[in-house]
């Protein structure tokens, strides 16, 4: 009896040592540390960056009526706000790490979620973390030169067929500032959750304070007249259609600066009490920055026309240099230093953005290596820091080869085309799923269903036909080497053969 007792009792050792093995074998998770205020700060963050103080000159030489361009504002937030609503709930459905790509895996199949995370890691996130720490990293030229090599180095050039020539050694100076940018804000985020979360509140906070200063300094100190506001260039002398092409066509500018409202879902594995927390920051932050977009642009109107903001942006343009509004509204009431508050607004403003997309972009491709359905490596978590290291470090190699390559640009403007029927596929998503999962449980319904998923879908859609037409045309006209429209189609196209292989060995490791 002794014996038999003793050999149970070191049978259950044996299998709690072998019990211990395999907790201590089993993969890290991410952890739920994101409360809601760093969560309504990520969304604002990801959202305000530079297009607020680089889009209004360009918007006002297309439509010049201070009154239609903040319905522009309006209507583009109006817009915004319905695709929140609309995600918002299928963000409560599936609060798990990757957002948008765990959507269409749900509501379309894999196929169509692996095509929108190839084409956020191939370009979409990439590129636009590329482009924001590049305008970092010229505001920051302000205030010195940046070095730069020979003019034969500069002149060194690669030509790929559709995307014009890379020049990896031009601006060598400014390029290695913003890889040195992206370099230390992957380390940031790589060291932790609740690190990367407070840089983010506080850059946040930052921001907002200095675009209210620079309204409350504007109506206050700044000379300005109340008259710009009726004071308007365009007439209807030619019928309304050719003014409704400019307000679409003025849209455009808005929707870049309302750009990234999504990239929240991103950390929906990482917040805490998601169900409820997800939705509530998302439209928080969606009325936050509506509110701020419009009092920044009273405060532009106020203190220059609409028609003279507009012309100053076409006389910079010819002369191959950049305009910001911002500069002249804040030498209106600093003078000569105007130029260096704005260009700090814009680091601060830039510095933020850039941490927030860089830290949620990379759950994307995390997500994706877990589904089996990208290189297996970035599905690890650190077990120290429990963040997903693997995929912020590709993330900003990736991210560093655009900026050398110079083509980021060019490679984003050629997928916000693309972005937009992915974010018409999203607001659909609410209406396959309310079908195809009628029982799953909604900690929050999209107010206005069906009208508002749907009025989103049909005004993306209009958005995606008009943007189509604009490449056509400025193609055939001889104002663009190719239509960036389709070329975009085809940079998502070039991610299916990735999709086939790993569906393969995903199929083969199942079996």
């Amino acid at each position: 009896m002794t014996f038999l007792c003793r050999t149970a009792l070191a049978t259950l050792r044996q299998k709690g040592r072998l019990m211990d093995g395999m907790a201590a074998k089993k993969p890290a998770e991410l952890l739920r540390e994101i409360g809601l205020v760093a969560a309504v700060a990520f969304a604002i963050g990801s959202v305000i960056g530079s297009g607020i103080f680089k889009k209004p000159g360009l918007m006002a030489s297309q439509l010049e009526s201070p009154l239609l361009l903040l319905l522009v504002w309006v209507v583009a937030g109006l817009m915004t706000l319905f695709g929140v609503l609309s995600i918002a709930e299928i963000s409560g459905m599936f609060p798990e790490a990757g957002g948008q790509y765990i959507y269409f895996n749900k509501s379309y199949g894999d196929f169509a979620g692996y095509l929108y995370g190839w084409a956020v890691f191939i370009v979409i996130q990439t590129g636009s973390i590329a482009s924001i720490a590049y305008v970092f990293s010229d505001s920051l030229g302000y205030f010195f030169k940046f070095p730069r090599l020979g003019p034969a180095w500069e002149a060194f050039a690669l030509r790929i067929p559709g995307l014009g020539s890379i020049t990896p050694f031009r601006f060598i100076g400014l390029k290695g500032c913003t890889i040195l940018l992206i370099l230390f804000l992957t380390v940031i985020n790589y060291l932790g959750v609740r690190l990367g979360s407070a840089v983010q509140v506080f850059f946040t906070a930052l921001k907002i304070a200095a675009i209210l200063a620079i309204v409350v300094l504007a109506f206050t100190i700044g000379h300005g007249s109340l008259a710009n506001f009726t004071q308007s260039g365009v007439t209807f002398s030619h019928g309304y259609t050719p003014v409704f092409l400019a307000f679409i066509i003025a849209m455009a500018g808005a929707f870049w600066a309302y750009d990234g409202w999504i990239n929240l879902t991103y950390l929906a594995g990482e917040i805490k009490n998601p169900q409820k927390n997800l939705p509530r920051a998302m439209i928080i932050a969606t009325a936050t920055f509506i509110t701020i977009y419009l009092l920044i642009n009273l405060a532009y109107f106020y203190i220059i026309p609409a028609k003279v903001m507009g012309a100053k942006y076409l006389a910079a343009e010819a002369s191959g240099q950049s305009y910001l509004v911002a500069t002249d509204v804040a030498s209106s009431f600093l003078g000569n230093w105007g130029g260096s508050l704005i260009a700090i607004a814009i680091m601060i403003s830039t510095f933020g953005t850039t941490n927030g997309t860089l830290m949620m972009s990379a759950r994307v491709y995390y997500a994706m290596a877990r589904e089996k359905l990208f290189f297996r490596k970035l599905q690890n978590v650190h077990p120290r820091f429990r963040t997903p290291g693997p995929s912020l470090i590709v993330q900003g190699i990736w991210t560093s080869v655009l900026i050398l390559s110079g083509t980021f640009d060019q490679l984003t403007d050629m997928l916000i085309f693309v972005s937009w029927i992915f974010y018409a596929a999203a607001a659909l998503g609410v209406i396959v799923l309310r079908r195809k999962m009628p029982d799953h449980e909604r900690p929050y319904k999209v107010w206005g269903y069906p009208y508002v998923p749907v009025l989103f879908i049909i005004f993306a859609m209009i958005y995606v036909v008009f943007t189509l037409y604009s490449d056509i045309s400025n193609y055939v006209n001889g104002r663009a080497p190719l239509i960036n429209s389709l070329f975009g189609l085809l940079l998502v196209a070039a991610g299916i053969p990735g999709y086939l292989f790993w569906k393969r060995r995903k199929n083969r490791t199942s079996s």
